[in-house]
């Protein structure tokens, strides 16, 4: 693959060809990502909650749309069947319910986090496996998940999200020894604190945004387009040799916080 400059980084990636699926690429990070992978040449599927792109303000042309609530076993057998070719699956689909003003410590929505943020990476995964088997991409076949630094960390309002990202992490160490044969690799990338509209609250709120700063060497907040370099970088040849692994993308935060 040739690099170009392109997008927030200094490089970027030429995916001429590629076929590529972000789950909840409408955005923040996963629109971000949809994006990068756009400008860089590939055919570029988005899924979203809402019946169609116009119901978005963003301007969604340039991606092929299909409606996905992740946590519905019918709806993500439906998509990966209508999905006639994929090179690089990227699960970045689903909500901190806690930004809904929901109590993951109650035991029903403590699963519906577990069921958004793990179990439906698997499930959809294992649903386009032949496909992904099937690509020629140079590097091989990719599945990304969005891991967060609630994989690591315990942050006392996200029970069921934390222990969803940390399951993510494990879950792509288990992927990628059974499908290497398979010449598809999976990795994670974990994403510090990022500014999206779900995030707005603390990104946004000194008050909040203090505390993750003075832990983060950078003194920063991230933005999704950061997020988008690392996973264009994770399915490219240039870390065929790379799986099972999860790059912490936070400013450092993973050291200190």
């Amino acid at each position: 693959m040739s690099r170009s400059q392109t997008g927030p980084g200094s490089v970027t990636f030429d995916y001429s060809g590629a076929s590529v699926l972000v789950t909840g690429g409408t955005s923040g990070i996963g629109a971000a990502t949809a994006a990068a992978y756009r400008d860089a040449g590939a055919a570029v599927t988005i899924t979203g909650t809402r019946g169609g792109p116009g119901e978005y303000d963003a301007d969604l042309s340039d991606f092929r749309y299909k409606q996905l609530d992740v946590t519905d076993p019918e709806q993500l057998s439906r998509v990966a069947e209508k999905t006639d070719r994929l090179d690089i699956l990227v699960h970045s689909g689903g909500v901190g319910l806690a930004s809904l003003g929901l109590d993951e410590y109650e035991p029903d929505n403590f699963e519906l986090a577990i069921r958004m943020h793990l179990t439906s990476v698997y499930r959809f995964s294992h649903l386009c496996l032949d496909k992904l088997s099937a690509s020629h991409l140079p590097g091989g076949a990719s599945v990304i998940g969005i891991a967060s630094m609630a994989s690591y960390f315990g942050i006392e309002v996200v029970p069921g999200y934390g222990a969803a990202k940390a399951g993510l992490v494990q879950l792509m160490k288990t992927l990628a020894v059974a499908w290497s044969s398979r010449n598809i690799r999976a990795n994670a990338v974990a994403a510090g604190m990022t500014r999206t509209r779900q995030t707005a609250a603390v990104t946004e709120n000194p008050e909040y945004g203090a505390p993750f700063l003075e832990n983060t060497p950078m003194k920063r907040f991230g933005e999704p387009g950061e997020i988008a370099d690392a996973v264009l970088f994770l399915t490219s040849s240039a870390a065929s040799y790379i799986t099972g692994q999860t790059i912490n993308v936070c400013g450092g935060y993973s050291i200190s916080g």
